[in-house]
């Protein structure tokens, strides 16, 4: 009599989520698209929703009774044991305009907390994917944070100062420029870098659980540690106030500056 490894069988599931948002992002990247503005100015294209339905339609056949928090289609179920949180192109905005640096995030929470977190990157052909108690890999191969335990050697990524209140970008600009290098741009990409160590800290405001419950299942499974700004853990509840770091040490020295 055969067993299935829950966890082999999840991220099974989790590859063929991934696989079937970029069948159709991948189709309509760089192609004309009408970009509708929604609620909260932020756009959306067919090829978001698109996705996003796709990734459904599976957990639909396949894990039925499980939740789901998604960028574009709602939330369903979001009681249950297991919620699945989908954002299909995260990034929307360097899809529209021809950038490579969007990806579809995929956080998989169970109880509650982080369980799983995928950050896929079709163009460049990178998926990260991250297991509690597993650890992390990018196209299969084990990736872990760097050793960075102070913010003086610290590289910091944010996506944009636009993203920032007068008072949030006060606290960032104060953390950054103690840092060894600050960069913008990169949208999730920044937190596969810094599950590959190639960058120290990430630090972001305004979103949503779907921007941050994926690539907070890659960072803690490759060692790192990413919580909201008053240090808390991320969950669906969460502010959209996001601190990732390397090691414990390199984040609470960077909670310090922020929160002066």
């Amino acid at each position: 009599m055969s067993s299935i490894d829950p966890r082999q069988d999840t991220l099974r599931l989790a590859h063929a989520l991934a696989d079937a948002a970029a069948a159709h992002s991948l189709r309509l990247f760089r192609t004309p698209l009408e970009v509708i503005a929604k609620a909260d100015e932020s756009p959306v294209t067919q090829a978001d929703r698109a996705a996003e339905a796709a990734m459904r339609e599976i957990l639909a056949a396949e894990r039925p009774a499980d939740g789901i928090y998604g960028e574009e289609h709602g939330s369903t179920r979001v009681e249950a044991d297991a919620v699945w949180v989908l954002d299909p192109i995260d990034g929307t905005r360097s899809f529209i305009t021809g950038s490579p640096l969007w990806g579809t995030l995929i956080g998989l929470l169970h109880r509650g907390r982080v369980e799983l977190g995928v950050v896929d990157m079709p163009v460049l052909g990178e998926r990260w994917i991250g297991q509690a108690g597993v650890g992390a890999q990018r196209n299969g191969r084990p990736v872990r944070v760097s050793t960075c335990d102070n913010v003086a050697a610290a590289r910091i990524f944010t996506t944009s100062p636009d993203i920032f209140g007068p008072s949030e970008w006060e606290a960032f600009d104060r953390l950054s420029r103690r840092c060894a290098m600050r960069r913008f741009g990169g949208d999730c990409y920044s937190y596969a870098q810094l599950a590959g160590g190639t960058i120290d800290l990430v630090v972001e405001t305004g979103l949503q659980p779907y921007d941050y419950l994926g690539p907070a299942g890659l960072i803690e499974a490759a060692g790192g540690v990413i919580t909201d700004w008053a240090g808390r853990p991320l969950g669906l509840g969460s502010d959209g106030r996001v601190v990732a770091a390397a090691t414990p040490a390199l984040h609470e020295e960077a909670l310090a500056i922020l929160n002066v």
